[in-house]
């Protein structure tokens, strides 16, 4: 009886703990309505950032290509709404351009992908000097694009090119890697694919080496092949690396302008003598800073914004559509 006497009359602490667990109601809304300028005062230099060199060009751009704008007179723009727009549908050119793109794009990407996991593969083997190995995939994307088309014009030279003597050493005959249709798309496809492989080959190979060793020991053990493990451990543990190259090299080949510019050193930015690997980013670059229209070149400048969200709504529908959902966990009881 002392003992529980004793222990009733203790004087109760100062300050109080709080229990564990969740807030009360009343105090976890006003946590949450609380308003702290902290994290708006931290975020202000990138908002400011982005608004200028960001949003702002955007908007601009949207601007001129509502208006008949001259490079050399910005300050006089004329209204026309939608005009740039509808003069695209009717141009040939442009038409062109896209098809260009459409076509290098898939002969630059799927091979560079490809290759990059390949690559990847055969990096991600204990291996002697792996670093050296490394470095000597990345110093591609490290030559300046100049020096690489350089070389490869050279290589693909119609009288001297090693191109054409190597299918000759096998029996077939010259091919004009500059004026052919297919031949020009194909050597300015082969530029990109051998400046971008190693470096979406490291992306392969970091995002590899983040997969549970545990799981090949066990697919071993199972009896799975090298071949098996790479199509059911290493490709499921790449689909986040997958679809970020997949992504920025979408991306980049809507983009392409430097290397089709300079392969056709002599016809600027036609992109040959017909057009024949002229991109979209030549032939707004035709538009704006060769003819001068830059109400034009904006307007097609956003039309390969349309394009590239298109292409990505596009792939997001056939992803719902084709591949099963993941199912949700019920609620724990």
């Amino acid at each position: 009886m002392t003992e529980t006497r004793a222990a009733t009359e203790a004087p109760a602490p100062a300050n109080p703990v709080r229990p564990a667990g969740p807030l009360p109601p009343a105090r976890a809304t006003r946590a949450r309505t609380r308003f702290s300028p902290a994290p708006y005062l931290l975020l202000a230099p990138f908002l400011l950032l982005f608004a200028a060199f960001g949003l702002f060009p955007l908007l601009a751009t949207a601007w001129a290509s509502l208006h008949r704008v001259e490079l050399t007179a910005p300050g006089q723009a004329e209204w026309v709404g939608l005009r740039n727009y509808s003069r695209l549908l009717d141009d040939a050119f442009f038409w062109n351009a896209l098809l260009n793109t459409v076509t290098i794009g898939v002969l630059a990407t799927v091979p560079q992908l490809l290759l990059a996991l390949g690559v990847a593969q055969l990096l991600d083997v204990r291996l002697r000097a792996r670093g050296v190995f490394r470095v000597v995939a990345l110093a591609p994307y490290a030559t300046s694009v100049a020096a690489a088309t350089l070389v490869f014009a050279l290589f693909f030279g119609r009288d001297h090119g090693m191109a054409n003597w190597l299918l000759g050493t096998v029996g077939f005959g010259p091919v004009d890697w500059q004026n052919g249709p297919w031949a020009s798309r194909l050597a300015v496809a082969s530029i990109v694919v051998w400046r971008w492989t190693g470096y979406n080959a490291l992306i392969y190979l970091a995002a590899m080496q983040t997969v549970p060793r545990e799981l090949y020991e066990a697919a071993a053990l199972d009896g799975a092949s090298r071949w098996r493990q790479f199509l059911h451990v290493t490709l499921p543990g790449l689909r986040p690396a997958l679809a970020f190259t997949g992504l920025v090299s979408t991306i980049g080949a809507v983009q392409l302008f430097g290397e089709p510019l300079l392969y056709g050193s002599g016809a600027g930015a036609s992109g040959g003598a017909d057009h024949q690997f002229q991109t979209l980013g030549l032939y707004l670059y035709e538009q704006g800073w060769v003819n001068l229209h830059l109400g034009r070149a904006a307007a097609i400048a956003w039309a390969m914004l349309l394009i590239l969200v298109v292409a990505f709504a596009l792939v997001r529908l056939l992803r719902l559509l084709l591949l099963p959902r993941p199912k949700r966990s019920g609620r724990a009881a």
